[in-house]
């Protein structure tokens, strides 16, 4: 028989790792979705709905966990009718989420508690990866729980990178999207000074993306935008604020100074504030054309 696998969370990421599960011969079990437009495809191809954490895990070798962050993973797990209340023991949780690592570390302990292996295993890339199972993710896990987990991993991912101890995921995953938003904040305010200054923004990507300050957030932002597709970087502004608020916490409580996330968090909760939030990273160009007075965006 295949093997089970129990997955929470339906979304642009998820859904793409759900199919990959499919077509590797998984059988899959998923929790009602508030999204249903995406769910006809895994139906159809054998995936069950179920609607308790107890269906969810019965006879399951993994439950996987790919929704926003802490609060949502603690009130799948420790909420009502939750995950941890359900788990036999010996179930191996992964959580592919972006999470803080102090909830991790309560959340693993619970699960431990109960015979059960919990797994932090953030994931890198976009939902276009996901559907093509060429994610990338970043594995906090001991070295046997890493080797139980590998495979079922391998289903939607090209790379499968055991970081170190448990912990370690969620902690390299926020340093990776510190590293994402402060450059696309700064991204965002260099392209406003340049559409201020007349500057020809063809140029300006013309001359970035042959240098060393090319990247590709750079690409992915400003290369789509120049012809009005403000969807080059499909991650939401609130996404990016969420995380940034992450890693400022996480550098609190080692502590270690980080004037640059504090400055790009409030980049992002300013974009938020004027309406941005749901929007892609991209959109960032259109809170700086809020606040500066300048056109950017082709129309």
């Amino acid at each position: 028989m295949s093997p089970v696998i129990g997955f929470v969370g339906l979304g642009m990421m998820g859904h793409g790792m759900a199919r990959n599960l499919l077509r590797r011969g998984y059988a899959l079990r998923f929790t009602v979705h508030r999204n249903r437009t995406n769910l006809h495809d895994l139906l159809a191809a054998g995936a069950v709905e179920v609607r308790t954490s107890a269906e969810l895990v019965t006879g399951a070798e993994a439950v996987i966990l790919c929704v926003t962050g802490s609060p949502q993973v603690e009130s799948i797990v420790i909420g009502s009718n939750g995950l941890l209340e359900a788990a036999p023991p010996g179930l191996l949780v992964i959580d592919t989420s972006t999470a803080e690592p102090a909830s991790t570390t309560r959340i693993r302990e619970a699960f431990a508690a109960k015979g059960c292996v919990y797994v932090d295993a953030p994931l890198a890339r976009t939902p276009k990866e996901a559907e093509e199972g060429r994610l990338n993710t970043m594995v906090g896990a001991t070295d046997a729980d890493f080797a139980r987990a590998r495979s079922i991993l391998a289903a939607f991912c090209e790379n499968v990178i055991h970081v170190g101890p448990p912990g370690h995921g969620h902690v390299l995953k926020l340093i990776n999207n510190m590293l994402a938003m402060t450059t696309a904040a700064a991204i965002a305010e260099a392209v406003a000074a340049a559409a201020k200054s007349d500057l020809s923004l063809h140029k300006l990507f013309e001359v970035i993306s042959a240098g060393g300050v090319n990247s590709g957030i750079f690409r992915m932002m400003v290369g789509p935008m120049l012809d009005g597709d403000l969807s080059g970087l499909k991650f939401a502004i609130a996404n990016g604020q969420k995380d940034l608020r992450y890693f400022t916490h996480l550098t609190e409580t080692l502590p270690t100074t980080s004037h640059l996330a504090e400055a790009a968090h409030q980049s992002f909760v300013q974009a938020s504030n004027l309406g941005f939030g749901e929007r892609f990273i991209a959109s960032l160009f259109e809170a700086q054309e809020a606040l500066n007075r300048v056109q950017i965006v082709p129309r």
